[in-house]
């Protein structure tokens, strides 16, 4: 078959890879559709540390069951499913309590084994979430980076009334909007330096964009009970620690590099009461998000830009690297 292969940090290629096999408890899907995140970047670069090389990329993805392996009978081929990537121990302290994604040995398709940027990828079956009808593939592998925003909702309720900032109008930042505009938020405003997509946030609900954090301040000089970054770049997560009013929360969604430092005052911290949260990938929350496109809730084709057939992943991968459109999907499969 077919697949994406990043040899080590900074190389990467299109070549034959040997076609996998389901094992006990697992399915082969023939991958339908395979978006391209931004953490993908960072893997490419060698700037996410569990991940090995050579690895396929690829864990936002959706597709059909062509093959069941033993001790699976609750899925059957030709089944239409969007995949969790998620892959936790389940025996650390933290899986014990509930908190797999913090998980000691954390895991994930894409990340740490080899994910669907290809034709065929084998999952565990009990990832596999069966999609309705109605739901295109675009829009079920939409389904993964929606997840991580309803985990971001869940670190930080949204409280009814409250004036929220999000900085960077990508996938994540848009998404985190939809949810917060659906919570109630009073005033809910866009940074993002793009003039093309200040427009499609006051679409997907915000109620006005800014080019940088200073002209959103103009807005609200006391700053906002609630900030958020979706860029995870130092300089955006700064600023928005600044933006944070008395009483207020900051959320770091966005992937910064590893390296990446920030100056923050502890007076400030104590003074002003203000609660730092971060939200790190997807807990329980696939399941909903995937129930929130299904039943409209979400809308998620906004978003949904570009789509390359696998043989162009380099000029996909080359796109998003150079900020063009929003979400880039890849379509590996042959008969889909």
């Amino acid at each position: 078959m077919r697949a994406v292969i990043y040899d080590e940090p900074g190389s990467m290629h299109i070549g034959e890879a040997e076609k996998p096999s389901p094992g006990e408890g697992q399915v082969l899907i023939e991958v339908a559709r395979v978006g391209i995140c931004g953490s993908d970047l960072n893997i490419a670069a060698g700037l996410f540390p569990p991940t090995p090389f050579p690895i396929t990329p690829g864990h936002e993805f959706s597709g059909v069951v062509a093959e069941v392996g033993s001790g699976v009978d609750f899925l059957s081929p030709g089944t239409r499913v969007a995949v969790d990537p998620s892959l936790f121990c389940g025996h650390c302290q933290w899986c014990y309590v509930g908190r797999g994604n913090l998980c000691d040995s954390w895991g994930a398709i894409g990340d740490t084994v080899d994910g669907a940027a290809a034709e065929f990828v084998v999952v565990p079956a009990r990832n596999c979430h069966p999609i309705p009808d109605a739901m295109s593939f675009a829009e079920a592998a939409a389904v993964e980076p929606l997840s991580c925003a309803v985990h971001a909702i869940d670190r930080v309720p949204p409280r009814v009334g409250e004036s929220v900032l999000v900085i960077g109008g990508g996938t994540m930042g848009l998404l985190t909007g939809q949810l917060l505009a659906r919570g109630g938020a009073a005033d809910l405003v866009l940074v993002e330096r793009s003039a093309d997509r200040r427009p499609l946030g006051e679409q997907m609900g915000f109620h006005a964009s800014y080019d940088d954090v200073g002209a959103a301040r103009e807005r609200r000089t006391a700053g906002f009970d609630l900030v958020v970054d979706a860029t995870g770049v130092p300089a955006a997560i700064q600023s928005g620690l600044d933006a944070v009013a008395k009483g207020g929360r900051f959320l770091q969604v966005g992937v910064a590099p590893p390296e990446s430092r920030i100056e923050l005052s502890p007076f400030q911290l104590y003074n002003q009461e203000i609660t730092l949260h971060g939200s790190m990938a997807v807990l329980d929350s696939y399941a909903p998000a995937l129930k929130l496109i299904a039943d409209g809730v979400v809308d998620v084709n906004p978003i949904l830009t570009h789509v390359y057939p696998l043989a162009e992943y380099m000029e996909a991968f080359e796109a998003l690297g150079r900020g063009e459109g929003l979400k880039i999907q890849i379509s590996p499969g042959a008969s889909l």
